[in-house]
């Protein structure tokens, strides 16, 4: 099967292509008696959404979301919720090119060894077009978990990060890169603008933090908190590695010197650092839950690279059209749609169990 639904009690399914007519989600499992109209929805989807600044890809799509079903009167009634997103700016002419041939690093090669099929125009279902509609459920997910709050930033472009000292969450919303450091901003303006006129791309990491996760959610073995956070951000176009708290960095580091000391305080136990990221044992300790996702530079480029066609002879394969010279820019948009997804879901299974 071709798995489209993610989650367990709080779940969502996505369908559509990105040059189809629409693209859809359905969320199921949200409870009854949330306010929820397409206004709640659209600024996240509004930060996503392409053609913005010259950093990001040229098609220009509203992203204006309908829905379709699960709310009355402006109140989620606890049915599905179906939500609707048209596609309104396809071009696929600019796909013409590849579609006798394989994007290296894309998914057109795996597509095809799978189905014996593949949807060229803008990869079809394996685009990252798909993603606007978990920003969207992303948005239901945020008004079941009120007392959270969720903040994405990009944290390094091609390599080159941000100043620690120089952080500013308010900075975040201040430039195109959702960048939390004002001279690193201004670095990635040359360096993003200097791989699109190359026609190249960069990769990026991003980091998401939420703040207000109480102790207590997730599971000690196969629910585990991060490892369903680790599969919902390893389900996001582009990425390729998922870090937790200090990720690969703890296995540099001693036993004493990994441990969150903790002292007596007077709401809970007071923690001296946060290395595991908010989670212990795949459950919420009360800290911040932190979590880095790297994205890949983007194999759509102009740059043309040896490859194969259908046939398998070999070919240069270069992509037209309009693409992210770097897609961590708008995917940060979405790593936070899939952080309030997953804790939404499991602040609902934890509701279950422990009441």
């Amino acid at each position: 099967m071709s798995w489209n639904t993610f989650g367990r009690t709080l779940r969502f399914t996505t369908w559509g292509e990105s040059h189809g007519p629409a693209i859809g989600a359905v969320v199921d499992g949200c409870p009854p008696g949330l306010p929820l109209a397409e206004e709640h929805i659209q600024p996240f989807l509004d930060a996503r959404k392409p053609g913005q600044n010259k950093f990001t890809t040229q098609r220009k799509e509203p992203d204006a979301v309908r829905i379709l079903s699960g709310v009355f009167e402006g109140t989620t009634t606890g049915t599905p919720i179906s939500l609707l997103i048209e596609n309104t700016d396809q071009r696929s002419k600019d796909y013409s090119e590849i579609a006798n041939t394989y994007r290296p690093g894309h998914a057109d090669y795996a597509y095809d060894a799978k189905y014996g099929l593949r949807d060229y125009r803008g990869g079809g279902r394996s685009s990252a077009r798909e993603t606007a509609m978990r920003v969207a459920a992303g948005a239901v997910a945020r008004l079941v978990i009120p007392e959270v709050s969720i903040l994405a930033y990009v944290a390094e472009i091609g390599g080159d990060a941000v100043d620690p000292a120089n952080f500013d969450a308010d900075e975040v919303a201040r430039n195109p890169f959702w960048c939390p450091d004002a001279a690193a901003a201004k670095r990635w303006e040359a360096l993003v603008d200097e791989a699109r006129k190359a026609g190249s791309s960069l990769g990026a990491v991003v980091e998401c933090v939420a703040t207000g996760v109480p102790a207590g959610w997730g599971a000690p073995i196969y629910a585990k908190l991060d490892s369903d956070l680790a599969a919902g951000m390893m389900s996001i176009n582009a990425v390729k590695g998922v870090e937790i708290g200090d990720g690969f960095d703890a296995a540099r580091l001693t036993g004493e010197q990994n441990a969150d000391a903790m002292s007596p305080g007077d709401d809970g136990p007071e923690f001296a650092a946060n290395h595991a990221g908010g989670i212990a044992g795949g459950i919420s300790t009360g800290q911040p839950v932190v979590c880095r996702v790297a994205f890949k530079p983007t194999s759509s480029i102009l740059t043309p690279v040896d490859s194969i066609d259908r046939q398998g002879q070999a070919a240069q394969v270069r992509t037209k059209g309009r693409h992210d010279p770097c897609v961590g820019i708008r995917g940060t948009p979405v790593v936070e749609a899939m952080m309030a997804l997953v804790l939404a879901d499991h602040r609902l299974l934890h509701r279950a169990q422990c009441g």
